[in-house]
């Protein structure tokens, strides 16, 4: 690298919070069915603070309004393996009646700044264009060739905005062999001790639509072929399934770090009360040790006395990798026959071994800055667009470092009403990330 990372001749942090207040305000919500604002205006500002300091972008649109971009930063060394930087633009849709303060305004308030997005993901974005730009100015350019990516459609699958980069931008992506993302690298407290957990693995996602068919008839009369019946029994049998716990390599390493701060040993068997340790962050993690399928939405009928011929239901279903074939099975039964089953969003798990060069610069950045914590690996409840990445073979994590309060409940943030992020967590966040670019 051009510059020492304990002597800095810049300061990563001098943006960071307004570069998140600025992107909060541009709303980027996602409604899943291109009905919202797209990302265009977003895109177009992440372009021009690029440009600012003399980086070129490549806009990617194959849908109107939804777009991302693709910029190249850094190499010239040794190295030509590149890394990817990727970050999503857009966000869930909120209700401005149901926050303290209007969701889209950016507010600090209580150390924090608040808004759709805080967590989810702009603080990252945020990061990213704050130590990005910092480092050109100041002629401190990795090393490394670095491919930043801010892409579109994130929170309705990634379908138009990463999957598109992959399909269509590949060149973009050659020599990429390792990606960082969303998701990790934020602390959880456990009996006093700050945990730092790196997203090293992703569920899969099926996202389903049931259809139920059946005989129409009057509400008054005996019909055993009712399509709201039948649903109404899938979903039930969907929504009250205990599904087992598994262990993936990820949890495991977790849940032993935690064990080793309780004395005990971890077992399946024990799972449950260790993941509890984590206080509300229990919420993501219970999900993460078996899989998942939870009744989202239902559809029928149009009279109080009419039985209709269709019924249907969503369902979010979420499976462990290395148990697929072990969810599809289950989710078969407990579906049942006559019932139509529509995947509008089936995309694999993941899982990254948790070794390497680059975990290890996560490790040092990390302790760099919080010396007494710990560091361990996790599989996220959730979908990031590192599911479309890995198609090109990349090595993936998610590592937005985030300081956090032991007494915040973190996860709750994520889609919730009153999104926001402490003030310092993103300025801890851009130095940590700072170092990382000098280790990687």
């Amino acid at each position: 690298m051009s510059t020492d990372a304990e002597t800095p001749s810049y300061d990563p942090t001098t943006e960071v919070v307004e570069l998140c207040r600025d992107l909060i305000r541009i709303d980027t919500s996602n409604y899943g069915d291109q009905s919202g604002p797209g990302e265009r205006k977003a895109a177009e500002h992440v372009a021009t603070l690029l440009d600012e300091v003399g980086i070129e972008s490549t806009v990617v649109e194959r849908t109107a309004g939804r777009t991302g971009l693709i910029a190249h930063w850094g190499g010239g060394g040794s190295r030509d393996d590149a890394l990817l930087l990727h970050a999503h633009l857009d966000v869930v849709p909120a209700a401005a009646e149901d926050w303290q303060v209007d969701p889209f305004s950016g507010e600090i308030q209580d150390g924090c700044v608040w808004g759709r997005g805080a967590v989810d993901m702009k603080d990252f974005d945020a990061m990213l264009l704050s130590v990005v730009r910092a480092r050109t100015r100041a002629g401190a350019v990795p090393e490394r060739p670095i491919v930043l990516a801010f892409t579109a459609d994130e929170e309705a699958g990634g379908h138009h905005g990463a999957q598109v980069m992959v399909e269509e931008h590949t060149e973009h992506f050659d020599g990429v062999t390792e990606a960082v993302g969303e998701v990790g690298g934020f602390s959880a407290t456990v009996r006093g001790q700050r945990i730092y957990l790196v997203e090293a693995a992703e569920k899969g996602m099926a996202w389903m639509k049931l259809t139920a068919r059946g005989r129409a008839g009057h509400g008054s009369m005996i019909n055993p072929d009712n399509a709201v019946t039948r649903i109404s029994q899938a979903v039930a049998r969907l929504g009250a399934h205990e599904w087992p716990v598994r262990l993936t390599p990820a949890m495991e390493v977790l849940l032993t770090t935690v064990a080793d701060l309780a004395g005990t040993e971890a077992t399946p068997e024990n799972a449950e009360s260790l993941v509890e340790e984590f206080g509300s962050a229990a919420r993501m993690l219970g999900a993460v040790i078996r899989n998942t399928t939870n009744p989202t939405m239902l559809g029928a009928g149009y009279k109080a006395n009419v039985i209709p011929t269709e019924a249907t239901a969503h369902v979010d279903g979420r499976f462990l990798p290395g148990y697929e074939d072990e969810f599809f099975a289950t989710l078969a039964e407990l579906v049942g026959d006559g019932i139509e089953v529509d995947y509008l969003s089936n995309q694999q798990p993941w899982e990254t071994p948790y070794d390497g060069e680059l975990v290890d610069a996560m490790h040092r950045t990390l302790l760099a800055e919080d010396p007494d914590a710990l560091v361990a690996p996790f599989l996220m409840s959730g979908g990031t667009d590192a599911k479309h990445f890995r198609k090109l073979g990349m090595r993936s994590y998610g590592f937005t470092p985030l300081r956090l309060p032991a007494d915040l409940d973190f996860t709750a943030l994520f889609h919730g009403v009153d999104e926001r992020v402490p003030v310092d967590a993103l300025e801890f966040g851009a130095r940590v990330f700072d170092r990382f670019l000098d280790e990687v």
